[in-house]
Formats: structure tokens, sequence, C-alpha cells
């Protein structure tokens, strides 16, 4: 006799959430089973999803009629075989299909029976969320409102984010910058990923800040919540991030930028800090970083003018490292981060740390702190690859150990 396991359907709309939930049955059943038939009211929806393919056989079959005429609202999901541990889960579920008036806490017991055995199951794996979020990242594109996100590169090793609020020329609201933080979250997690790609569109890297969403704010609301704070996430990835510029990048999208590790601008990119022509000053950075890039005078000239400057001034003054035409520049910097992404991901996080320390520490304190990285890197398989490769003359296969 099949066994059967009931799920609440969530929204489809929020697919991802059901995917989740489906997730867990089929952690519960794969193990001993490989022959699942799962009944859904929205087949494309469950397609859509792609990874029960990969877990188990699925067989789709069409939903049952409720007294009413109308599909039932539940997903369910058949499993040819016998399972000790869910007997009596099974037997509740069974009477929950003869009678709806006992549904409710049929459907409590098995819902709590599949979260205390997913529980026990993902409790050794700490990396279970970052996994699941990646799942969701790359399965139809993720579930993102304003940014674009994929990975690219010949073997697939680059991450990519493209901000995507054209009307607004790319304006960096509250949503956007939580997207491009949980977005970034996904890549860290990504053994494959070496390095991450940020850009906008031709006409606008990031416009600023949403001037309407900060408008109205007070002092009280912006202190007590630390205001823009979440902003910074992008300067404590790991990972190297390079910022493809074209357009505009002002304000918020200067400050943005600046936070990547490597700049590369189109020819017409422009850059500037105006928010002195608004009454007020940078708040995510552009006081600090553009100073220690461009140097005192030109940085004061900016934020005190709101001038700006444009791509070959600003390759001149050191706030970007290369300027290709503007639709070679997304390419370009792609190329680099495979560059990257093909050294050793361990060695190339120490050596990130490295260099930022330059800009918080002394002269003695840094080389300290480089010297300690640089002994730390002989503790690496990595290391030992790469100096035995060098002397047998031969391309090194990092392993990132």
């Amino acid at each position: 006799m099949p066994s059967f396991i009931w799920c609440k359907t969530i929204q489809w709309a929020d697919w991802s959430i059901s995917l989740a939930y489906s997730i867990l049955a089929l952690c519960l059943t794969s193990l001993t089973y490989n022959n699942i038939s799962i009944l859904c009211k929205n087949r494309k929806m469950m397609e859509r999803t792609g990874i029960f393919h990969h877990v188990c056989r699925i067989k789709y079959i069409s939903p049952p009629q409720t007294a009413g005429g109308g599909s039932a609202s539940f997903c369910h999901v058949l499993v040819h075989g016998q399972h000790q541990q869910i007997r009596t889960d099974r037997r509740r579920a069974r009477a929950a299909s003869c009678s709806r008036s006992n549904f409710s806490d049929v459907q409590s017991a098995v819902m709590a029976f599949l979260c205390r055995s997913a529980a026990s199951l993902l409790k050794p794996y700490r990396a279970a969320p970052a996994v699941l979020s990646a799942a969701r990242l790359y399965s139809s594109g993720g579930n993102y409102e304003y940014i674009l996100v994929e990975k690219r590169g010949e073997k697939k090793n680059v991450g990519f984010i493209q901000l995507n609020r054209p009307k607004a020329l790319n304006a960096l609201c509250d949503g956007l910058m939580k997207e491009v933080g949980q977005a970034l979250d996904a890549f860290e997690a990504d053994g494959d990923v070496g390095a991450v790609v940020i850009t906008g569109s031709e006409k606008a890297f990031a416009a600023g800040a949403d001037i309407k969403e900060m408008q109205n704010r007070t002092f009280q609301e912006c202190y007590g919540g630390n205001f823009l704070a979440h902003w910074n996430r992008v300067s404590t990835v790991k990972k190297p991030v390079i910022a493809a510029v074209n357009g505009f990048a002002l304000g918020g999208g200067c400050e943005f930028a600046m936070m990547c590790d490597i700049i590369y601008a189109g020819e017409k990119a422009q850059f500037g800090q105006p928010e002195i022509l608004l009454g007020t000053i940078p708040g995510a950075g552009g006081t600090q970083r553009l100073t220690r890039a461009v140097g005192k005078s030109l940085a004061m000239e900016m934020v005190l003018t709101g001038d700006r400057i444009g791509a070959q001034e600003a390759k001149q003054s050191g706030l970007v490292s290369k300027v290709y035409p503007v639709d070679q520049l997304v390419s370009e910097a792609v190329k680099c981060g495979e560059k990257i992404a093909a050294n050793s991901k361990l060695v190339s996080a120490m050596a990130k740390e490295a260099v930022n320390a330059a800009f918080e520490l002394t002269l003695a304190e840094g080389n300290r702190l480089e010297k300690r990285l640089f002994h730390a890197t002989f503790a690496t398989d990595d290391r030992k690859e790469g100096m035995t490769a060098f002397v047998e003359k031969r391309k090194a296969s990092f392993q990132d150990n």
C-alpha cells in the first residue's frame, strides 16, 4: 500500500516557501524511497522548481475535487513504500483524506513530525540556511524585485549582480540594498564563486540614494535605527567584489562603488558626492573612502561643491583602476573576476584582508598583520600546490584548502 504525507499549501505566489516545505518532506522520504508522486494544485509551479527531479522520480497526477467541485487546496506527496517512523502520521493522513473535519489535527501532527525530523537531520549541517538561500537564488533567478542575479564566466565562477531600477536610475532604496546583501550572502556560501561583479545600466550605475524614501525621516529615526548601517555589507564580503560603473555614480552610488574592492569605469561614467546640494553630507563612507582614494584636496572640492569628475579624471586620481568603452565594461569586469576566481579562494581572502588593513593600521601594524597572514598561507594545501606547480613548471590546481 502506498503511504501518504499531507503538506499544507502556501500561496503559490511565494513558491520558494512552498519549495522549502516540500524539500522537508522529500528529505524525510528520499532516503528510502525513489518513486514519488506529487499531487498539486498547480503543476507548472511544481515543475518550475526543477529541484525535485534531482532528488527522485516524480509522477504528477490531477488534484482531487472537493465537495463543492473545486480543487482541494493542498499539496499531496504520494510515496510508494513503507517507513516505520511515519506509520502513525500516515494513518492520520489517510483519515484526513476521508474526513475534512479532522484535517487540522492531522495537519498539526504531521507538520510537527516534519519539523522535529528536519531539525534532527539538519542539526549537523550549520551551512544549511546558506545552502537553502543559494538554492532559492539560482532557481529561476531568485525572488528579487530590485536586482538581477546570476553566475557568469566560462566556469560560472563569477557572481553577477545588476541593479534594476531603471525608472529611478537605480536609486538605492532600502529594499534594494537588503536584496544586494542577500545575494552577497548566497555568493559567499557558494564554493564555486570566487569573485562578484556589481553593475547597473549603461545610463546609471546608481544615481544616489532614494531621496523620497528618506525625505521625511527624523533624527530620532535615523540615530535610533542606525540608518544606512546595513549598506556596508558589500565592504565586509570576504570574496573580492568588482564594481563595473557606467553612467552616473553619485552620492550613495559613488559610496556603493567605493565599498567594492576594484572599480572599473565606462568612458562616460561620472562620480560625485552632491549631498551638500541637498543640505546634508555623505553618510555611507563618502567623506572617508573618497579622501583615502583621491586625497584631501580633490575630496574636499567634490564634497563641498557637489562637482562631478569623469572616468579619466577618476582614473588619474586613483579612484578607478581601468576605463573601458561602455559596451565592453561588463565583459571586462567579468574577465577580471574569472582571473581572481582561478586562484585559491582561501588565499585571495587573506590577500584582501591584508590590503584593506592598510587603510586602518599604521605601517608597522600593517606589516605585522601581513607577515602573520603570509605565514598562515604555509598552513594551506593551496600554498604547497602553487609552489610545487611552479617548480614543476605546470599549472596549479587549487582546491581552496
